[in-house]
């Protein structure tokens, strides 16, 4: 059951009261975009959240002299475990939309949806399947265009579940209801079994593959394929400075501990059934190869650095790709990096180079 309570189940769900980390308490649940005093002349804008017998409604009010406008659209579906924040969408027909206004856990406040412009009222930002790819299991797509937004509603199955990484369960539950003996054990996939390149192809299909072209339509990979055959080269591979928003394997590949190591893949440190950990737990997971004697920082900060491994060589840093822009504020968050080396002004640094995993030999500058 641990599962269930991973960013990856939960990014996405149905949006109710329990599960919408926002306030919706009277006195907390405005946002004011512009004009909160309400000085003469200007305009005013701001947005409410309010939870009714109907579900949960966010309301968009522009105001200029004795012109009142209103828009109100219902929260359908929440986007987002919370780690960092929770980004909704809602149904009209059968088309899906982002809302204009987001939650964000660092402050626990609303803000401006990521990308929306400043003091505007859009609720027709589309949401495209590739965007969904990442964010759900399956959702069944009523349009050939990669930037459809019409949808078959009641196909959506929310949340990365078994069947992203393990494939379609209807043969396995077949065969063991004793309904089709014959069909082979291989009715589930275990990517364990996968070779190290169709394992990291298994992450790499949204934690590297955010700006890559699709070459087949969303929902369309099978686990254990090549993902080249289903979207085109990252460009950001050949950036000098990529993103840390959705490069983690772009990053993770050019890091020497993977390029050193043949088996080393995501889950050499990461357990997708449960819970993410905290930074010195995966500095654990770096000293099953390092001795902590070998780094340098240990010389003066002795023992005490072997939680510390994450935070110098990996540590967090800001993206440029979710950033919200919120009555003239911004903010951005910080993710952490997986090109795994020495970073300046870090503890280890100071002409340190770290040393090669025990027993395994680093390839040639």
């Amino acid at each position: 059951m641990s599962y269930s309570t991973t960013a990856h189940h939960l990014a996405s769900q149905p949006a109710n009261k329990e599960d919408v980390l926002g306030v919706f308490a009277e006195g907390s649940n405005t946002l004011w975009i512009a004009n909160p005093q309400n000085t003469a002349n200007d305009a005013r804008l701001s947005f409410k959240m309010e939870a009714k017998d109907g579900g949960l409604f966010q309301t968009a009010m522009a105001e200029l002299g004795a012109t009142h406008l209103t828009h109100s659209e219902r929260f359908d579906i929440t986007v987002g475990s919370g780690v960092r924040g929770q980004t909704y969408l809602y149904w009209s027909g059968n088309q899906l939309f982002e809302l204009p206004v987001s939650y964000w856990s660092d402050g626990h406040q609303w803000i401006n949806s990521p990308g929306y412009q400043d003091g505007t009222a859009n609720f027709k930002r589309h949401v495209d399947p590739r965007c969904l790819e990442c964010h759900a299991t399956y959702i069944k797509a009523l349009s050939n265009d990669p930037q459809t937004n019409v949808y078959e509603k009641g196909s959506l199955l929310p949340g990365i579940s078994c069947e992203t990484c393990h494939g379609a369960g209807a043969e396995h539950v077949a065969r063991e209801t004793g309904n089709a003996k014959s069909l082979p054990n291989s009715a589930i996939l275990n990517p364990a079994h996968f070779d190290r390149d169709r394992q990291i192809d298994q992450c790499a299909l949204c934690h590297n593959g955010t700006q890559r072209e699709e070459l087949a339509p969303a929902f369309s990979y099978a686990p254990g394929e090549p993902l080249d055959k289903y979207l085109g080269p990252n460009p950001l591979d050949a950036s000098d400075t990529p993103d840390v928003h959705g490069n983690q394997v772009g990053l993770l590949k050019r890091s020497r501990c993977y390029l050193s190591s043949p088996a080393m893949s995501c889950s050499t440190c990461h357990d997708v059934h449960a819970p993410e950990r905290d930074a010195a737990f995966y500095s654990s997971r770096c000293l099953s190869c390092h001795r902590w004697q070998s780094c340098g920082a240990s010389k003066t900060l002795g023992q005490k650095i072997v939680d510390n491994c994450v935070e110098c060589h990996m540590p967090l840093q800001q993206t440029q790709a979710i950033v919200s822009v919120t009555a003239g504020k911004t903010i951005r968050t910080s993710i952490r990096t997986h090109w795994i080396k020495v970073y300046p002004g870090s503890e280890s640094h100071a002409g340190i180079v770290t040393p090669p995993p025990v027993g395994v030999q680093a390839p040639l500058p």
